[in-house]
């Protein structure tokens, strides 16, 4: 006999044996956890939540915060001459040690008196709801690590997103849309989608995607030509499954199969119910600014937020719009450009999501936060070492801005601050973990009891690190 006749002959055998090991091993398996069968079942949150739901608004480039939301009238008084510091950090080439002023102005509004660039008029407006945090810090100058770092705590590859750690702590509140959702509107940040991946947790907790355009999702329609068809395939497909955890007992990757089947069927119903608009009124359409070219696309993108929020999606993040000729806001080259655009295409959505919420009486329960993952430069960076249209400003994460809205933060405060340049946070410097360990303390959790068993140790989204920010919550 031949080796491959040997084979051949003998290979039932050996399948055999694996198949009475593997079986053996299922029944005496305990029972999978209700996570593995239900990933997305609500689940209790360590103690009363005031959030709810969480839209996270980013801002991918890095906003400069001294054009923004942080004004340094020391950068007009100094503009173009050499910074008084003794040394300062760069992340590129071309960066010059000059002071930049910049080109736009600074106004106060609302009975806080916050001040707000001529950027933003529309979320001016809003101003008492906001809680703007002038003295984030973080620890990555690059793009791709700086991404990583804001929406996982690691500025490496492969972490969970803070979406994925929110719906697995917290499971979701719609049986019909996934728990955490990204909203893409033409840029997807660098590093990718691993920015909302769910890392080490199961697949059950990562971002899923929506796309901008008609089709957001592949294959939400049914491909079958006959009616009942596909129903008839879903009832096959459970009843195989069902009948292999007969079999073995309770496989916890066999339950979330079917888990995820059933979802998948219920969202082509529920995602073109979501997407539909028609039953908005032409006033919630302006309000948005659904029907101008600046503002159409991030204005749905919020409509669509708030949408979701009303059908309990725990997690809803959107990302920066792209139309021809705009980019990111990491504008190194023509800022003044580059950030009005960027201002001109989110701030009327932005400021009609905050005010349609709060109408509906939906912003207690939702918690807004806005920003990039780092600040930008208060000295030029050009490459024809004048200062004109052209001039733009590098990456810093020394110290920068974001602001958070409703979900049980304080409005019309400002916390923190940066020095008289705008460059390194100085007073009540908010570290990335800390304003993570903040996020899950509002929707209830504490950061530290929030873990997953990994690689020999429980590992959190706050890592061994992070702070809750007491003094801005309600």
């Amino acid at each position: 006999m031949t080796r491959r006749e040997w084979l051949a002959t003998h290979a039932n055998g050996f399948g055999g044996l694996a198949l009475a090991a593997m079986t053996a091993d299922a029944a005496c398996a305990p029972a999978p956890p209700a996570r593995a069968v239900e990933p997305l079942a609500v689940r209790p949150p360590h103690f009363p939540a005031k959030a709810k739901h969480v839209i996270y608004l980013y801002m991918d480039g890095g906003p400069g915060q001294m054009d923004t939301f942080d004004p340094k009238p020391r950068l007009a008084a100094e503009h173009g001459l050499p910074i008084g510091m003794d040394e300062i950090p760069t992340t590129v080439f071309n960066i010059t040690n000059k002071v930049f002023a910049g080109p736009f102005q600074f106004k106060q509004y609302g009975q806080s008196g916050l001040w707000v660039s001529d950027l933003f008029p529309h979320l001016a407006q809003c101003v008492d709801d906001l809680c703007i945090v002038n003295s984030m810090v973080a620890d990555h100058s690059e793009h791709t690590a700086g991404n990583y770092f804001i929406h996982t705590g690691s500025g490496f590859q492969g972490r969970p997103s803070m979406g994925a750690w929110v719906t697995y702590g917290l499971g979701s509140e719609c049986d019909n849309l996934p728990g955490f959702v990204v909203l893409d509107s033409g840029l997807i940040p660098p590093g990718g989608m691993d920015c909302f991946g769910s890392g080490f947790l199961p697949a059950s907790y990562q971002g899923t995607l929506f796309r901008r355009g008609e089709h957001p999702i592949a294959d939400i329609r049914p491909r079958e030509g006959r009616p009942g068809l596909q129903e008839r395939k879903l009832d096959l497909i459970r009843q195989l499954n069902r009948g292999v955890v007969k079999r073995l007992g309770a496989v916890s990757e066999i339950e979330a199969a079917i888990a995820n089947y059933e979802l998948a069927y219920r969202m082509q119903s529920a995602v073109p119910d979501l997407l539909d608009l028609t039953g908005e009124t032409q006033t919630t359409r302006k309000l948005y600014g659904l029907d101008e070219d600046d503002t159409a696309e991030f204005g749905r993108q919020c409509l669509l937020a708030r949408r979701m929020v009303e059908r309990g999606v725990r997690f809803i993040e959107l990302l920066t719009p792209a139309r021809e000729g705009q980019d990111r806001w990491d504008q190194h080259q023509r800022l003044a450009e580059g950030h009005a655009k960027n201002a001109r295409a989110t701030d009327k959505p932005i400021a009609a999501l905050i005010q349609d919420l709060k109408g509906r009486g939906l912003l207690d329960e939702t918690l807004i936060v806005w920003g990039g993952e780092f600040g930008r430069t208060p000295t030029a960076q050009t490459n024809t070492g004048k200062f004109d249209k052209n001039t733009g400003r590098d990456h810093n994460p020394f110290g920068f801005t974001m602001w958070l809205a409703g979900g049980g933060v304080k409005g019309g405060m400002r916390y923190g601050a940066t020095d008289e340049y705008g460059y390194f946070a100085v007073e009540n410097k908010v570290h990335v973990h800390d304003l993570h360990a903040t996020m899950l303390h509002l929707l209830g959790m504490d950061h530290k009891k929030l873990t997953f068993r990994y690689s020999g140790r429980d590992m959190r989204l706050t890592d061994v690190h992070g702070e809750i920010v007491h003094d801005i919550l309600a």
